[in-house]
C-alpha cells in the first residue's frame, strides 16, 4: 500500500441513508428529552412535540429497512460480519490504542483498507447498535404508536410501561453512541477529514 490512497467506502445509497438517519436520531433525541421537560413542551407545544417525534421515527424507521436491505444485497454488509476466533483479543489491542497509543504515537493495530473499513469496536459498537439497538427502539415505538398490540400486563408491571422503558433506555443508549461516533469521527489527519468522507464517499488512508 503506497504512503496515502483513496477508499471507495460510502457509496450513494449509504450516504443520503446516513444523512437522513442522522437528521432522524438527532430530531427523536432532541423530541424525546423535550417531552421529560414540562417548560420545553409548554413553551413549543406538547402535541407539535410529539407529531415531530413520530415523523422523525417514521424516516429513521423506513431508512432502517433501506439500510438492512442495502447491506443484504451489496458488498457493505461484509464489514459488519464478525469473526469471533480472536475478537476479544482484537477488542482490547483498539481499546489499548484509544486509551494510550494514539496519545503516543504508535500506529493504528488495524489500519483500514479495502476489507476493512471497521476497526473490531467500531465494529462491535455498530452491529449492537444497528442490530440490536436500534431495531428495539423502532419495535417499541410503533407499539407506543399503537398501544392495542402491546400486552396488556407483562408480570406485576403495565406492558405499556415496559415498553416505554424498553424504548427511552435503549434512545438514550443511541443517544450516547452519538457522542462517542462524532468524538471518533473527528480522530484522523484533520478533524474534518472524516467527515468529508460521509459526503463525498472517498476514505482517505494514509
Amino acid at each position: 500500500m503506497s504512503s496515502s490512497q483513496k477508499l471507495y467506502f460510502y457509496p450513494v445509497w449509504l450516504r443520503i441513508w446516513h444523512g437522513f438517519n442522522a437528521l432522524g436520531i438527532i430530531i427523536l433525541i432532541l423530541t424525546g428529552v423535550s417531552m421529560e421537560s414540562t417548560q420545553i413542551a409548554s413553551a413549543v407545544g406538547f402535541n407539535l412535540i410529539i407529531n415531530l417525534h413520530n415523523v422523525a421515527g417514521i424516516v429513521v424507521s423506513v431508512g432502517y429497512l433501506l439500510f438492512f436491505i442495502g447491506n443484504m444485497v451489496t458488498k457493505n454488509g461484509k464489514f459488519y460480519l464478525i469473526k469471533m476466533k480472536g475478537f476479544a483479543t482484537r477488542i482490547m489491542k483498539q481499546a489499548r490504542y484509544y486509551a494510550w497509543g494514539m496519545f503516543h504515537g504508535e500506529d493504528h493495530p488495524f489500519p483500514l483498507s479495502e476489507k476493512r473499513k471497521f476497526n473490531p469496536l467500531q465494529k462491535l459498537s455498530y452491529v449492537i447498535v444497528m442490530y440490536m439497538a436500534l431495531p428495539l427502539v423502532i419495535i417499541s415505538g410503533i407499539a407506543l404508536l399503537f398501544p392495542e398490540i402491546i400486552i396488556e400486563r407483562i408480570y406485576a408491571f403495565s406492558g405499556v410501561f415496559v415498553t416505554a422503558i424498553i424504548h427511552s433506555a435503549f434512545g438514550f443508549f443511541i443517544s450516547i453512541f452519538l457522542i462517542v461516533h462524532l468524538y471518533i469521527a473527528s480522530i484522523g489527519k484533520s478533524p474534518a477529514e472524516n467527515f468529508k468522507s460521509i459526503i463525498n464517499g472517498w476514505h482517505q488512508v494514509h
